[in-house]
């Protein structure tokens, strides 16, 4: 299994109006391509301006098919030209996990 751990660091003050955003125009269509996510969370403590999302892989195969089959999509490409016209974005970072195998991960 391949994890993908995206980080989004939003501008002061506006991470719940780009989590409403995205809510509102983007996750279905994600959901569409990629899924069901394998967590969405906010911080507590730390950066309280970022949000952490992760996705689950089979492998890198699948990620970088189901992410062009995404990237095709006429609707997410109007959510991205919509999304970086709110301007609350500022930052993203992407890590990929391979998952140990003696750790059973539920899905």
């Amino acid at each position: 299994m391949l994890v993908e751990h995206r980080t989004y660091t939003c501008r002061p003050g506006t991470i719940r109006k780009q989590l409403a955003f995205y809510e509102k125009n983007g996750f279905a269509i994600q959901k569409k391509h990629l899924g069901e996510p394998f967590g969405y969370f906010t911080h507590e403590t730390g950066d309280v301006n970022a949000y952490i999302h992760m996705w689950a892989y089979e492998d890198v195969n699948d990620r970088a098919t189901r992410r062009a089959a995404l990237a095709k999509d006429p609707e997410w490409q109007k959510y991205l030209e919509e999304n970086g016209a709110c301007g609350y974005l500022v930052k993203q970072e992407s890590r990929l996990l391979n998952a140990v195998p003696f750790v059973k991960i539920k899905r």
